[in-house]
């Protein structure tokens, strides 16, 4: 998590919300990775947990991840989560809390759901601390630098 954190602080920096992701599987190596992409390439599905599953699909040539961890610096959406429920992903663990679109147990829990066909575990708070700071920074410092331009 704290390798995510360091990259999320850089994609911070380059103007994206400073959120990263990577797929492990069950040996620990990682089989995807990505960061938020959205604004940088225009792209509504640029999260970081899509690229991750997506490039750790493509690296197992198999859809299903069973088996495998993702690990995300915020907790997923409702899109990510979805994705990762689709995914059969084994386990999420994510760094902090997301109380306005958090879809694994802050506003809704889609691991859970009686929809979902698959359930993984899901750990949060893991560095949950330094996660949610690093966010609220980098939402301070960009509503600062709007402001600064409004007047």
């Amino acid at each position: 998590m704290a390798r995510l954190l360091r990259l999320a602080a850089r994609v911070g920096e380059g103007g994206e919300i400073p959120v990263a992701a990577a797929v492990l599987d069950g040996c620990g190596r990682c089989l995807g990775w990505g960061s938020n992409r959205r604004h940088r390439q225009g792209d509504p599905l640029g999260h970081a947990e899509i690229t991750a599953i997506g490039q750790a699909a493509r690296a197992l040539g198999d859809w299903r991840l069973n088996g495998c961890t993702l690990l995300v610096t915020l907790e997923p959406c409702p899109m990510c989560a979805g994705a990762a429920v689709q995914a059969r992903v084994g386990t999420v663990v994510y760094g902090a809390a997301d109380p306005k679109r958090g879809a694994l147990g802050s506003t809704l829990n889609l691991a859970a759901h009686t929809s979902a066909h698959h359930h993984m575990q899901v750990i949060g708070g893991v560095e949950g601390e330094s996660a949610r700071h690093q966010l609220e920074a980098w939402f301070r410092r960009r509503r600062s630098a709007a402001a600064a331009l409004r007047r």
